[in-house]
């Protein structure tokens, strides 16, 4: 009984719900939402429905009607700004444009019994027009988080064009045919597409920085660029075509196309070649370039251009048909190629995909090691890895080209071949390599097996270098044989560190190029963004001024050093290795020679200078008692005996030697270093040091007199020059004197 009258207590509720809301809807009077009388004119029901919508527009307007407010302002001027609706209002009520019309399936409609009105409740949205426009759009609707983690990392394979929407943009009516056939078009090309309901989607739609609808935009890298012209197919190809970069596919021709394939060893990447009739890039071919751009390069070749039947007649092209040729490490010969009348992506996509490395690529990255060498997932899956540890070299050495060689006769799906620049991945090189002196200086192969993504692989090393040789070819084929019975062949392990990224461009370089995206897109926003644009660039410059003051400010206020101080360490047992044997690459320690005696004159003189050499982070300062590290100094000076030649341990003056005011630039990194040495006598020619490659008569005589190096001109006469020479050392102009490795400071 009590379930009973509950059920009849909910349908009670339930009608009395849906008649207050008819009853709402009758009430509905599109003069009373505007403020004007019905014999208003067309210009004063604009301006009212302006100025209301400016008030009531959801964005501008926090109240928590404000929506459901401008919902009734924009459907009564809809109403009286067409002339057969507001007719049809006056008459009968409402503005006749019921029939024919249904909901989506996310909105409720409810029908009353007269078949004159259909009444939507505030918070359900007008069926305007939305029927024809969700059929097209549905399918790319997008959301915030889709966006954030689809879109935008997708973009930097593709670009992406968006259209901003909402209910209620009469504007967004008349685009649907421009934006349906554009759709249809760059969607087969490969350029992705969105659609964000402004309505549905304000959180995206702000992020954007779109503040009205309709508004398309394109993104690619991350990068949102807004759409300015006038909607027709034509002006949207070509946006989409000026997102990409200009320097995606390199226009070849007979002049210069031995240079483009040749580019495969500096960049590590199989060229692509496409000949076709057509005088400018194709779009779809800018878009595969993009999509492949971290894998391959591209050119293009105009067949009707003079010169270009050389290319074609060497490489057997058809002009007539749009081909596609990719080359590896020969340039005279394609690895693959493709004809087709009509290019269709997904054909492109495949035949690309199969030939994105090189047939022995180089490990340039921890990423393409990960790509060529993947990690062991069962016993079926099993791929293993050929790697050529050699030197790096401006042509093809010996080694290298019998390696390709046999990799090009022994493809595999389990194996694939690759090389490493031993000098560049010294510590993956290292691991690899045996504890031989045999090795050194020379080739080796080693097969791998990756087991985890630590590092961890289990590898042998063939027991001799590698020279190219009929034998090394033979014995490395009889491994891979072995390897497919026995994977218990790769008997050693160890834990690979990761590869060093070799291509990656330096700091400066990503710091130029996102300046110069900012200023490009900062400069386009003066033009066409609205003030929220514009806040990242204003705050951008207030913060540059910021910044500037407080610099004056603080330089102003600091104390200002004494001229001529240099922090000059001495060069002892315990700060040897800091300061020479483990110092960081391209760095340099410039360490003056002195004695007990001279100490005090020679570090002023020394600190005057190289005082403004002080400024450059990638010098040190430091000074060596010849009275303790004599033999340690002679030892260095013997791989300069042309400059620096050491008296023989039986001259009786042997001992007397003097090298007070000696300067040396040591790299600890590189173990090499460049030597000053004093003038002699005030009298002879200026002398910059046994580094200069001028001529040998600056090679100074030996001073036979006491360490303290007193005789016909003051110690501080010893350094005289050496700011000159301290020029040319950072001009890498000096000789420089290699040694083996850096002796224990006795």
């Amino acid at each position: 009984m009590e379930v009973k009258k509950l059920s009849i207590s909910w349908q009670f509720l339930i009608v009395l719900v849906l008649i207050l809301q008819i009853l709402s809807a009758l009430d509905f009077d599109p003069y009373r939402v505007l403020g004007v009388s019905r014999t208003a004119s067309q210009a004063d029901i604009k301006k009212a429905y302006k100025k209301l919508a400016r008030e009531w527009h959801p964005d501008k307007n926090k109240d928590p009607g404000a929506e459901d407010k401008f919902i009734q302002i924009s459907k009564a001027y809809e109403i009286l700004s067409n002339e057969e609706k507001r007719s049809h209002y006056d008459h009968y009520g409402d503005a006749g444009e019921n029939q024919g019309h249904q909901k989506p399936q996310r909105e409720y409609r409810f029908r009353h019994f007269h078949e004159n009105f259909y009444f939507d409740e505030p918070f359900f949205h007008f069926p305007f027009n939305s029927e024809r426009r969700d059929s097209i759009d549905e399918k790319y609707l997008l959301h915030f988080s889709h966006y954030v983690n689809e879109v935008v990392p997708d973009s930097f394979k593709k670009p992406y064009l968006i259209k901003i929407t909402s209910d209620w943009c009469f504007s967004c009516i008349h685009i649907e045919p421009v934006w349906k056939e554009v759709v249809q078009e760059l969607e087969g090309l490969g350029v992705g597409i969105g659609v964000v309901h402004a309505g549905y989607e304000r959180r995206l739609a702000h992020h954007l920085g779109a503040h009205s609808t309709p508004a398309i935009l394109g993104i690619i890298n991350g990068k949102i660029s807004f759409f300015h012209n006038a909607v027709v197919r034509e002006n949207l190809r070509q946006f989409v075509e000026s997102l990409l970069p200009g320097n995606l596919v390199e226009k070849v021709t007979s002049k210069n196309y031995v240079r483009f394939l040749s580019g495969w060893q500096q960049e590590n990447k199989p060229h692509v070649l496409l000949f076709d009739q057509m005088p400018v890039v194709p779009l779809l071919y800018k878009l595969t370039a993009f999509a492949y751009k971290d894998y391959l390069s591209f050119g293009y070749v105009y067949v009707g251009l003079r010169g270009a039947e050389e290319m074609t007649r060497q490489y057997n092209v058809n002009v007539y048909t749009p081909t596609i040729l990719i080359f590896k490490e020969h340039i005279h010969k394609p690895a693959d190629v493709i004809q087709a009348r009509g290019m269709k992506k997904q054909v492109i996509d495949d035949f690309i995909t199969q030939n994105k490395y090189l047939l022995a690529a180089r490990l340039t990255s921890q990423k393409l090691f990960h790509e060529l060498c993947p990690v062991k997932r069962s016993h079926r899956q099993r791929k293993y890895c050929v790697v050529l540890l050699t030197a790096e070299a401006t042509k093809l050495s010996k080694p290298f080209e019998a390696f390709l060689s046999f990799a090009l006769a022994n493809t595999q799906d389990t194996v694939r071949f690759v090389h490493v620049y031993s000098n560049r991945q010294q510590e993956f090189a290292n691991t690899l390599l045996p504890d031989s002196d045999a090795f050194q200086g020379k080739s080796a192969v080693s097969i791998l097996e990756r087991r985890n993504t630590a590092g961890r692989v289990v590898y042998k090393t063939l027991e001799d270098p590698w020279t190219g040789s009929e034998s090394d070819k033979f014995i490395l084929l009889g491994y891979l044989d072995q390897l497919r019975k026995d994977p218990a062949l790769l008997s050693s392990e160890a834990v690979l560190p990761d590869l060093t990224d070799e291509l990656a461009p330096i700091f400066l370089l990503r710091w130029l190029y996102s300046a110069s995206d900012y200023i490009s897109d900062s400069w386009d926003g003066i033009f066409h963004s609205n003030w929220r644009e514009m806040m990242p660039l204003l705050s951008l410059v207030f913060s540059a001024l910021f910044i500037l003051f407080g610099t004056v400010i603080i330089q102003a206020f600091s104390k200002i050093p004494k001229k001529g101080f240099v922090e000059v360490t001495e060069l002892t047992d315990v700060t040897y290795t800091s300061n020479l044997v483990r110092l960081r690459p391209g760095h340099m320690n410039v360490v003056l020679i002195l004695s007990n005696s001279t100490k005090t004159s020679l570090l002023q003189k020394f600190a005057l200078e190289v005082y403004t050499f002080t400024g450059s982070s990638c010098l040190h300062f430091s000074f060596l008692s010849l009275d303790k590290h004599r033999e340690w100094l002679e030892y260095l000076l013997e791989f300069a005996q042309d400059v620096a030649p050491i008296p023989n341990q039986y001259d009786k003056h042997f001992m007397e030697r003097d090298y007070t005011g000696y300067v040396l630039a040591l790299n600890g990194h590189k173990k090499y270093f460049c030597l000053f040495k004093p003038q002699k006598t005030v009298e002879e020619e200026e002398a910059m040091g046994s580094c200069s490659d001028l001529d040998s008569s600056l090679h100074l005589g030996e001073s036979r007199g006491k360490s303290s190096g007193l005789g016909s001109r003051p110690i501080k006469g010893k350094l005289s020059k050496l700011s000159l020479w301290m020029e040319r050392l950072l001009e890498g102009s000096l000789q420089r004197f290699y040694i083996p490795s850096w002796p224990e400071l006795d």
